[in-house]
């Protein structure tokens, strides 16, 4: 199949053979499991249950609020000791909502969604079960699964895009996935295509997992509408865009969808939790997560229950060779960085490093040599110099013009930046900003609207009562009048 170069990108050292002939193993059960109310993309979703329940593996804990919205299940059975606040699973370590659950040792199941055959339902009803069952995106983005398999009612879609890239170093969970479970991972696959209505399906790999390709395309064999293609060793190949042209030659609207060419993006891990939903019945309870870096005593690649705290995880893994110096959840250059190991681990979590001195690049920060490397290695074709200066200055309306909502943060110019100019924490900087500014102006205007509406309503209250006065007021005469005239009348009658 005829690849197509894609422009920037950058070689950092992959890693990867930290973990990847680590087979996937069960992380045993935690005392305790945090489970988040916001592990998605959208609204975050509303506690079923209070404290002292006892509920069962996989029994719903809470409801997705509207459309862009994931319910939350239960990783195992046990008792629910509370529903509060604790620390998120982000760089920030605010507390969100979270629900406690402790275990009670037996894994018991409720009673699962009866297992169909997905090839006979309706595509609308696979995309609420996988609605119902809390799927999202597994490569880490979190937008809701169901959602993307609706985009068939508003896209003519005609090719299925399975992103087995992972081309961030050090994780390698997608590989073991697609080496370990490849068969189910095909029938997630074509249950997705079908769902979304299309025949064409690729599913693209890089060249450093040459054992994940063997196995993908064995277990596709009887498909040929599936094609297992080999893709070059180059970063960001993962991001959705630049992976869609480079397999199909056809470039993404500037902040538009791959489904407006007609394309549908989905994770090899997405495909497996789709098919455990369909025909299992189970609801995403678990994930597989790549647990590596120089600190980590014994680099694996694990199967843990969401809501795990990542200090059991790296207590698994015999916890740290030494002190890390970055402690980061998925890859080191997209991921965010932790405040401590009391967080959860979330369903967007495919990775949790631990980095020694090393590994970090802690240079200092110096004036821009404007050699323009940055410029070379972006994916995306922008400027990333004029970008920073201008987010430096506060200039978001220039920042914009020069395509900042077009930066997918993939990194590639920090990277090969010589004078280690943090290049994408300007821009997320300036993401952050003009979201705020866009909030603050929604705010402005949905309060100058409530108070015309508020004007208008007392007018029309004070018109009203104007109205009402002078009726009473034309009533109160007329009747006047009419009392006259009956006096008038009395009197003419006695004279007469």
């Amino acid at each position: 199949m005829k690849l197509f170069r894609i422009r920037g990108g950058v070689h950092p050292h992959d890693c990867k053979t930290l973990s990847a002939d680590k087979a996937i193993e069960d992380l045993p059960m935690p005392s305790l499991l945090h489970i988040p109310l916001q592990q998605h993309i959208g609204a975050a979703a509303k506690p079923a249950v209070k404290r002292g329940d006892h509920v069962l593996k996989g029994q719903l804990l809470a409801n997705s609020q509207g459309m862009i919205s994931a319910p939350i299940h239960a990783p195992t059975s046990g008792r629910v000791v509370g529903v509060g606040h604790y620390p998120a699973h982000h760089a920030s370590g605010l507390s969100v909502h979270t629900i406690t659950l402790q275990p009670d040792g037996k894994d018991e199941w409720v009673e699962l969604f009866p297992p169909a055959d997905p090839f006979a339902l309706d595509p609308a009803e696979i995309a609420t079960r996988v609605a119902a069952a809390g799927i999202v995106g597994m490569g880490g983005a979190t937008f809701p699964s169901a959602v993307k398999l609706n985009l068939r009612n508003r896209y003519s879609l005609h090719t299925l895009v399975i992103n087995g890239a992972e081309c961030e170093p050090y994780l390698t969970c997608d590989d073991r996935i697609m080496r370990e479970y490849s068969a189910n991972v095909i029938d997630g696959i074509r249950v997705m295509a079908y769902a979304l209505g299309v025949e064409n399906i690729i599913i693209g790999i890089e060249n450093n997992k040459p054992q994940a390709q063997a196995a993908m395309r064995e277990a596709a064999t009887a498909f040929p509408n599936i094609q297992v293609v080999g893709l070059p060793m180059r970063y960001p190949m993962g991001s959705e865009k630049h992976l869609v042209q480079t397999l199909t030659g056809l470039e993404t609207p500037a902040r538009g969808l791959t489904a407006d060419i007609g394309i549908v993006v989905h994770n090899p891990a997405t495909a497996l939790a789709v098919r455990d939903a369909l025909c299992e019945g189970k609801p995403l309870v678990s994930r597989v997560m790549t647990v590596s870096g120089g600190a980590i005593q014994q680099p694996r690649n694990l199967r843990v229950l969401l809501g795990t705290k990542v200090q059991d995880v790296i207590d698994y893994c015999q916890g740290f060779r030494e002190e890390p110096t970055r402690l980061i959840s998925g890859g080191p250059m997209m991921g965010n960085v932790l405040p401590d190991t009391r967080v959860p681990t979330v369903k967007g979590c495919n990775g949790i490093l631990a980095l020694t001195a090393k590994e970090v690049s802690e240079n200092q920060e110096s004036p821009c040599i404007r050699c323009a490397s940055c410029v070379q290695a972006c994916p995306c074709g922008l400027l990333p110099l004029e970008m920073a200066a201008n987010a430096r200055a506060g200039n978001l309306d220039a920042v914009t013009k020069l395509g900042l909502m077009d930066c997918i943060a993939c990194g590639s110019c920090s990277y090969v930046c010589p004078a280690h100019i943090p290049l994408v924490q300007y821009f997320n900087y300036a993401k952050g900003e003009l979201a705020s500014r866009q909030r603050a102006k929604h705010k402005q205007d949905e309060t100058k609207r409530l108070i015309e509406q508020r004007n208008e309503r007392m007018a029309a209250q004070e018109r009203a009562k104007k109205e009402m006065m002078e009726r009473r007021k034309r009533e109160a005469a007329a009747k006047k009048a009419a009392a006259a005239a009956a006096a008038a009348k009395t009197a003419q009658e006695a004279s007469a």
